[in-house]
């Protein structure tokens, strides 16, 4: 679920900044160090949010941990509150927009809002915020680097609406069956993708609910 794995960024120079180390592999780890040393050495890890494919590699580091909140400023860099996919989940953003996303915007693919601990509603929200910024390149953690923020931004709000309206028109048309509901609204979901897919409903079903659109008790 992290495509080819986790991308660490080095920010900055003379001191730099280690943006989301990743988990705890020592090869990697190392490779950090040496990135961060020809930068003139590190001062702080930052952290888009907690989760251990960003988090677990940095008390090896050695350096303070900041997990930032909206508006703080660290050499250079803006943090942008973007729960959604984590509750404690920001976004990094220089003065010439750019924009280190961790796992708000993936290179490839969409992003797992998980029904325990996230929210589709916030997440909707931050995708908006982001879509505010003057942005230039997106950063993300897992996949390639996205050189058109604002059609990539747009897709993904896109695609959660997508889903949402087969959903809805499922739950209209009478079905309250959680595995009909999946069969309508994520069909074009490989198998070995549909587990994946039934996080994504159930954070979808929340979404309603907490917007009165939930019509009656859903089986199994």
């Amino acid at each position: 679920m992290t495509l080819e794995g986790t991308n660490t960024y080095i920010y900055g120079e003379n001191p730099c900044l280690v943006i989301d180390p990743g988990p705890g592999h020592p090869e990697h780890l190392e490779a950090v160090r040496r990135a961060a040393a020809e930068r003139g050495g590190a001062e702080a890890v930052l952290l888009t949010h907690s989760h251990r494919d960003h988090a677990e590699g940095a008390p090896a580091l050695g350096l303070p941990v900041v997990l930032p909140t909206d508006g703080e400023r660290h050499g250079g860099l803006t943090a942008v509150a973007t729960p959604g996919h984590a509750a404690d989940h920001v976004c990094l953003l220089t003065s010439d927009g750019v924009c280190f996303s961790g796992d708000l915007v993936l290179g490839e693919g969409s992003t797992i809002v998980p029904p325990d601990g996230g929210s589709l509603t916030a997440y909707l929200q931050s995708l908006r915020r982001l879509q505010q910024e003057p942005l230039i390149l997106i950063c993300p953690v897992h996949g390639p680097w996205i050189t058109d923020p604002a059609a990539k931004l747009e897709e993904y709000v896109e695609h959660r609406l997508m889903r949402e309206r087969r959903l809805v028109a499922a739950l209209d048309s009478g079905e309250r069956s959680r595995a009909a509901l999946l069969a309508a609204a994520w069909d074009d979901v490989p198998e070995e993708l549909r587990p994946a897919a039934a996080h994504a409903m159930e954070a979808h079903l929340q979404k309603l609910d907490g917007e009165g659109r939930l019509p009656g008790h859903l089986s199994d």
